[in-house]
C-alpha cells in the first residue's frame, strides 16, 4: 500500500502552495494526488492570471488577510525565478454617476485592507488608461500584476519534485475513506497520517465522504471570454474592469491584458451543468440534473442570485455583451470582439440552509483530514499566503 504522511489531494494552485509551505517548516514525506496528467487543467490553470490588490474584499475576512500579502509573494516568486510577470495595474471605472457611491465604498476597502488604491480624476485616468470610461473619478490600483499561471504552476510543481520530500502521483483521484487513515483513491489504497483535501470543484463531494459540510454543496458558474482581434490590442494598456455589484463574488466582463499581449474580455459567471462542463455538452454528467435543480432553489429563493442569472444570461447574446464591454473603453467596434476559446469553470460554495453563495475561503478539518471548501477568487494571488494560514491553524507542531 502506498503511504505519506501528509496526503495532498489536488495539484492546483493550493495544493502545490501548500506543499511548499509544509516543506519550508520541515516535512519531508508529502504525496500530492492529481486526477489530471498535469497541473493547471481547471479552475488554477484557467483563470485570467490576475493579481489582485485586496480592493474588493470585506475587511477582516479571510480574503483580505491573504490577498495582498499573497499578492507580493507571487510577484517576488515570479520575478525571482524569471516566470512571466507584468506589473501594468489596473484602473476601475465607473461610466454611470450612479456607480460612483459604490467606487468610493470600494476605495474605503482598499484603504482598511492596507492596499494603494487611489482615486483618479478623468485626466489622471486617462494618462494610466487613455482608452477607459469614467463618470469623473476612477479607482487606480499600482500593485494589480498578471501572471501566467500554467507557467507557475509547473514551476512550483517541478521544484516540489526535485527536491526530494515531495511525490505527484498524476493520473490518481481520490474517492474517499476506506478506513482508518487510509484513502481510496482510483489507483489504490493510499495511507497517510494528515490528509488535506484541495480538489477544487470537487472539494465538497470528497469531503461529504468524510461526513464533512454536508449542507455546503457546489454550484460551477462557467466564465466564457471572447478576445480583442489582432491590432486592437492597443485599445487598453492593461487590465480595465468596471464597479462590480458588491453583494455578488464576481467582478463583471473586463478588459485583461495577458503576458503575451494578448487582450481578453470577460468573463460571464452563468451557471454550468457540470464541474467541468467546459463546452456546451463537454462535461455534463450525471450530476446535471441535481445542478439544475440546486440553481432553481436559489433562482426562487434568493433574489440576489436570481438577478445575476438574469443578468449573466443576457450575455449570451453578443449585443448585450458587446454593450457591457463598450461602456468601459470608448472606441470599441463590435468586430473588434472575436471568438476565444478560453474558458473556466469557477467552483462556487452554496449553502443549502439559506441558498446563499459562500463569499469567502471556507476550510473545515476534522481529526487529520483538512477540507479547502471554497477556494473562490482570489485564490490564485492569495494562495502563498493562504498556505500560510492553513497552515499555522492546521498544521501547526
Amino acid at each position: 500500500m502506498n503511504s505519506a504522511g501528509i496526503v495532498i489531494c489536488g495539484a492546483g494552485v493550493l495544493g502545490l502552495t501548500i506543499a511548499r509551505e509544509l516543506v519550508a517548516r520541515g516535512a519531508d514525506d508529502i504525496l500530492i494526488l492529481e486526477k489530471e496528467a498535469r497541473p493547471g487543467l481547471h479552475a488554477s490553470g484557467r483563470n485570467s492570471g490576475v493579481l489582485h490588490a485586496g480592493i474588493y474584499y470585506a475587511p477582516g475576512s479571510a480574503r483580505a488577510r491573504t490577498c495582498l500579502e499573497g499578492n507580493r509573494l507571487m510577484r517576488a516568486y515570479c520575478a525571482e525565478h524569471g516566470l512571466p510577470l507584468d506589473e501594468c495595474g489596473k484602473v476601475i471605472v465607473a461610466p454611470d454617476p450612479a456607480e460612483l457611491p459604490a467606487l468610493d465604498e470600494l476605495h474605503r476597502r482598499a484603504v482598511a485592507n492596507g492596499s494603494p488604491a487611489a482615486l483618479v480624476d478623468e485626466k489622471e485616468l486617462a494618462a494610466l488608461e487613455p482608452g477607459a470610461v469614467t463618470a469623473g473619478r476612477a479607482l487606480h490600483s499600482p500593485l494589480t500584476a498578471v501572471v501566467d499561471p500554467r507557467a507557475v504552476l509547473a514551476h512550483i510543481a517541478g521544484e516540489l519534485t526535485s527536491g526530494g520530500r515531495v511525490r505527484i502521483r498524476y493520473g490518481c483521484r481520490a474517492t474517499g475513506p476506506a478506513g482508518p487513515g487510509i484513502l481510496g483513491t482510483t489507483a489504490g489504497p493510499v495511507a497517510y497520517g494528515r490528509l488535506l483535501n484541495c480538489s477544487g470543484a470537487h472539494a465538497d463531494t470528497l469531503a461529504h465522504t468524510f461526513g464533512l459540510g454536508r449542507h455546503w454543496v457546489m454550484v460551477p458558474f462557467k466564465g466564457l471570454y471572447r478576445k480583442l482581434r489582432a491590432g486592437r490590442a492597443g485599445l487598453v494598456r492593461g487590465n480595465v474592469y468596471p464597479v462590480p455589484d458588491p453583494r455578488m463574488p464576481f467582478l463583471g466582463v473586463h478588459f485583461t491584458k495577458s503576458v503575451t499581449g494578448d487582450v481578453y474580455v470577460g468573463p460571464t459567471a452563468t451557471p454550468a451543468l457540470g464541474r467541468e462542463n467546459y463546452g456546451l455538452l463537454r462535461g455534463l454528467d450525471g450530476e446535471a440534473p441535481q445542478i439544475l435543480l440546486r440553481c432553481a432553489r436559489m433562482f426562487l429563493r434568493n433574489p440576489q442570485f436570481r438577478a445575476l442569472a438574469r443578468d449573466e444570461l443576457r450575455k449570451y447574446l453578443p449585443s448585450s455583451f458587446f454593450a457591457d464591454c463598450a461602456r468601459l473603453v470608448r472606441g470599441l467596434r463590435p468586430d473588434d470582439l472575436e471568438p476565444c476559446p478560453k474558458v473556466g469553470i469557477r467552483p462556487q460554495l452554496v449553502d443549502t440552509r439559506t441558498q446563499a453563495l459562500v463569499t469567502d475561503f471556507l476550510v473545515q478539518s476534522d481529526g487529520p483530514t483538512v477540507h479547502v471548501l471554497n477556494a473562490i477568487s482570489p485564490a490564485f494571488t492569495s494562495s502563498m499566503a493562504f498556505a500560510r494560514m492553513v497552515c499555522d491553524e492546521h498544521f501547526a507542531a
